[in-house]
């Protein structure tokens, strides 16, 4: 009788929980095994529920890179898409990943060599709605099958079974995103500071200089931890030589380098630190107002060397005088993607907005507190975006401003 009576109370337990207010939770397992030979993954989406709590995924596919689709339930696939509805009570879907993908004629920005593989967790599950029961969210694992010998590094904690946890509140159904390392001898280093847990890696003999990144991020990541007023929980940077890509990409706490991009150019910009504040910025923006997210991020670089003394007043002022120079010939800010000049000019107008709110406020305010609010906010910047923060930071109008410099800041 009292077992019956355990089994009938956890019976009720579940019912009240799936009925009366909590939240209706699935799982949701993604494993990957890596196979060099074929510079390929094999992929597999687990997914267990209760009762019908996930409906249905629709990927948005590359079909030169995600194929071969099968598994449970149904599946529809068209040109750039597949739709899979699991069973009642969850099932697997299964396809291939194809790792490598060239840049360009001769580069990679995702490779599978004999001993290594540098990709992103975005690309291996593509993105994907689901349609769900109400409220009903996601409690998400990854598993990196490798061969004997390698092992692997991800942005995410690892929990004791091998798996990873992945997290992130602002999304119902969750997939694994950033940069992944895995190879049979990786060079790893790992510290935390200012509240961040860094973590470089590399294949070994790839000439990443894993110490150098560690020391410019010891010097600046207090720096970006005082402008947001918060530490990022985790860092990964991964990199590696020939044939991958000559130069950064960032990604949701984590960030690829290219071995040979020197912490500091000759005109005193920083590769490293701009991806860095690509992995903190808001995701992303409209095509005509990418201008903001590299202008914030070619800004923010010079910042942060400038604030940690890694360079002095006279270096930094010569450099934001070079960007203003090479600003003027910029074309249109809102023309697409932001190329040099464009970037160049966006840097001068956030110098001009930045004092007008310390005018404003009598320098009690400044972009920094704009900043702070934008990371916060963490919705995909626009020229109104900014124009509304910065005129509830600084308590007046900008309009006036925006027009000057040709800017529509109304609207989306």
């Amino acid at each position: 009788m009292k077992r019956k009576a355990v089994c009938w109370l956890g019976i009720f337990i579940l019912l009240t929980a799936t009925t009366c207010g909590a939240e209706p939770v699935y799982d949701v397992s993604y494993s990957a095994r890596i196979i060099p030979t074929k510079r390929e993954a094999a992929v597999a989406v687990h997914v267990v529920q209760p009762d019908n709590f996930l409906r249905s995924l629709r990927f948005t596919i590359d079909p030169e890179r995600h194929r071969d689709f099968k598994g449970d339930g149904t599946i529809e696939q068209g040109e750039d898409f597949v739709e899979w509805k699991p069973p009642r009570k969850g099932g697997v879907l299964r396809y291939t990943f194809r790792i490598d993908r060239l840049r360009d004629a001769r580069s990679y920005d995702a490779r599978c060599a004999a001993n290594w593989a540098i990709f992103r967790g975005d690309n291996l599950i593509p993105p994907a709605s689901a349609t769900t029961r109400r409220r009903a969210r996601s409690r998400a694992y990854l598993r990196l099958r490798v061969p004997e010998g390698w092992t692997a590094v991800t942005r995410y904690p690892a929990t004791k079974n091998g798996r990873y946890l992945l997290k992130n509140p602002e999304r119902g159904f969750v997939r694994p995103t950033g940069w992944i390392i895995a190879g049979s001898r990786i060079g790893v280093v790992r510290e935390t500071v200012a509240g961040t847990r860094v973590t470089i890696a590399a294949p070994v003999g790839h000439g990443l200089r894993r110490l150098d990144i560690l020391a410019m991020l010891r010097w600046t990541l207090p720096e970006l931890r005082d402008i947001l007023g918060k530490s990022s929980p985790r860092l990964l940077v991964v990199g590696a030589e020939d044939p991958m890509w000559r130069g950064g990409l960032s990604g949701p706490a984590s960030m690829y380098i290219h071995a040979n991009r020197p912490l500091l150019t000759p005109d005193t910009t920083s590769p490293l630190l701009h991806e860095l504040l690509h992995t903190v910025l808001p995701p992303g923006a409209s095509p005509q107002d990418d201008w903001i997210v590299e202008g914030l991020a070619e800004r923010y670089g010079l910042e942060l060397l400038v604030r940690s003394k890694t360079i002095g007043q006279a270096r930094y002022k010569r450099a934001m005088a070079r960007l203003a120079r090479e600003g003027r010939g910029a074309g249109s800010l809102t023309a697409g993607e932001a190329n040099g000049h464009v970037t160049s000019r966006a840097v001068k107008i956030l110098g001009l907005l930045d004092s007008e709110i310390s005018e404003a406020t009598n320098g009690a305010k400044s972009l920094d507190d704009v900043v702070r609010v934008l990371v916060q906010k963490d919705e995909e910047l626009s020229a109104a975006s900014l124009r509304a923060v910065a005129e509830e930071v600084a308590g007046i109008s900008f309009e006036g401003f925006f027009k000057r410099q040709g800017l529509r800041s109304t609207g989306r």
